[in-house]
């Protein structure tokens, strides 16, 4: 086999490979989008082929979504959580993990597992204290108990991804700042941040995702349906003992997905980077 049929054979596999995952992750919203516009007779009927319509294709689905919950309103918590969370988890994450990166000696290495080993504590174990908490705050049925609660666990991921992303700029480039007349505060904002876009980038979107498919919390702090965030409320109100609305929760699911898969899609150079620069380096 020549060389030029070897590179022919290469790209071919090459390209059934990508073919093949990308199909696999596509499928998920492709499913979706069929089954939130079908009848609820030609979804549920076993005789019919799933991958097609037999009965003409419906808005009801979404009607019942739109119409019939509060699922705007359930958006609009999500988005204010998301927004309160990833603000708050920058604000601790990024000083924490260029000083844990700093730090100089074993101290900063130890400590920075430490506080990773907190981010694997399961939340099943920390929601009654800190529904106690909670209620001694007077926040119980408030998003601003969520928005206490979710950087118990975006902070310490948040950190310790940083700290490798901050350990992979060279020293030199602050020194060389401050030997200029910049303070390490102001060398720290002018050349190490610019430098650090990737990582905080990825530090958004983890977190944003967290808030997103969070429901452990949600379900405990909060009770009135009007402040409900998607992962709480599209379950609760569309899923009645053994009924489940499938047309409505496959939209609601296509409607919360697709902008973070689009989000992911439009940043995905610099969201890898965040993941691996600090791994390989640090």
């Amino acid at each position: 086999m020549g060389g030029r049929a070897r590179r022919a054979v290469g790209a071919s596999l090459s390209f059934g490979v990508i073919a093949s995952f990308t199909a696999f992750a596509a499928f998920p919203f492709f499913w979706m989008l069929i089954t939130m516009f079908k009848q609820t007779s030609d979804l549920l009927d076993p005789d019919h082929n799933p991958f097609s319509y037999h009965a003409p294709a419906t808005l009801e689905n979404l009607r019942v979504l739109f119409a019939d919950t509060l699922f705007v309103e359930w958006v609009g918590n999500t988005l204010f959580v998301g927004i309160a969370v990833v603000g708050v988890t920058l604000l601790l994450a990024v000083p924490a993990g260029y000083s844990l990166a700093r730090l100089t000696g074993s101290a900063g290495e130890h400590l920075a597992i430490g506080i990773f080993l907190t981010y694997l504590v399961p939340p099943t174990i920390l929601f009654i204290p800190l529904s106690r908490i909670i209620g001694l705050l007077g926040l119980h049925d408030s998003l601003w108990s969520l928005v206490l609660v979710y950087p118990s666990f975006t902070v310490p991921f948040c950190t310790w991804l940083l700290m490798g992303f901050f350990k992979a700029i060279p020293k030199d480039l602050e020194e060389a700042a401050m030997v200029d007349g910049l303070s390490r505060f102001a060398a720290f904002v002018r050349v190490i941040l610019p430098m650090s876009v990737a990582g905080i980038l990825t530090a958004i979107i983890f977190s944003f995702t967290l808030v997103m498919q969070e429901f452990v919390y949600g379900l405990t702090f909060i009770t009135s349906a009007h402040n409900f965030t998607i992962s709480v409320g599209v379950p609760t109100f569309l899923v009645r003992g053994d009924v489940y609305f499938w047309g409505s929760l496959m939209g609601a699911c296509f409607v919360a997905s697709v902008p973070i898969a689009v989000l992911y899609n439009v940043f995905v150079d610099r969201f890898i980077s965040g993941f691996t620069v600090g791994a390989v380096k640090g």
